[in-house]
C-alpha cells in the first residue's frame, strides 16, 4: 500500500514539474515529499495500533546498581505474561548510566488491572535474587505510562523495586 502510494506521488510530481525545474531539484523535492509522507503514515499507524484510549506502556530504569545486577525481567498483566527481557552486561551498564528502556506497549480495556514485574538477578554478596512487585491501576480514557524503577536502598544495602506512574500533565 505504501509503495503504491509513494510511487504514484512520485510519478505525479514528476509530471507536474517536468518543465519547470532541473531533474536533480525535482528528485530532491520528491525525496522530501516521500520522507514527509512516510512520517505521516508512521504516526497514523501508531495511532491506529495503540490509540491513547487503550494504550499501556511500561518502561524500566535503574539508578547506580550497587546492590543489584539485573539478569531478566518478566511482565505479567492480569495473570497473563505479556513480555520478558534478558539483559546483557552492556544493556545493564546503559541502564545504570541513565537509560530508560521501553519494555511493553500494548492495549488494555478500561477498568481495573494488575501489573506484576518479576526481577531476577544478583543481589548483595552476589547471591541469586528474585523479587516481584505488583501494581494495581485503573485504566480510563488516557494512556497509562508506568516506569519500573530499580533503586539502591542504602539503609539496609538492598535493592528497591518501585512502580512509578507517569503523569500526562
Amino acid at each position: 500500500m505504501r509503495v503504491l502510494l509513494c510511487s504514484g506521488l512520485m510519478w505525479l510530481s514528476l509530471l507536474a514539474s517536468a518543465e519547470t525545474a532541473p531533474v536533480s531539484d525535482q528528485l530532491e523535492q520528491l525525496k522530501q515529499q516521500v520522507i514527509q509522507l512516510n512520517r505521516e503514515l508512521f504516526l497514523l499507524e501508531e495511532e491506529l495500533l495503540f490509540p491513547p484510549q487503550t494504550q499501556l506502556a511500561v518502561f524500566l530504569s535503574a539508578d547506580t546498581g550497587q546492590f543489584f545486577q539485573l539478569d531478566s525481567v518478566e511482565l505479567i498483566l492480569n495473570d497473563k505474561p505479556v513480555g520478558a527481557h534478558l539483559y546483557t552486561a552492556q544493556q545493564w551498564e546503559a541502564l545504570k548510566r541513565g537509560a530508560i528502556q521501553p519494555l511493553y506497549k500494548g492495549n488494555v480495556k478500561a477498568g481495573e488491572h494488575n501489573l506484576t514485574a518479576v526481577f531476577v538477578g544478583k543481589g548483595p554478596d552476589n547471591r541469586d535474587y528474585r523479587r516481584a512487585v505488583n501494581y494495581r491501576f485503573a485504566k480510563a480514557d488516557d494512556a497509562v505510562l508506568l516506569e519500573l524503577q530499580i533503586n539502591d536502598r542504602s539503609s539496609d544495602y538492598q535493592p528497591d523495586f518501585v512502580v512509578q506512574p507517569w503523569s500526562n500533565d
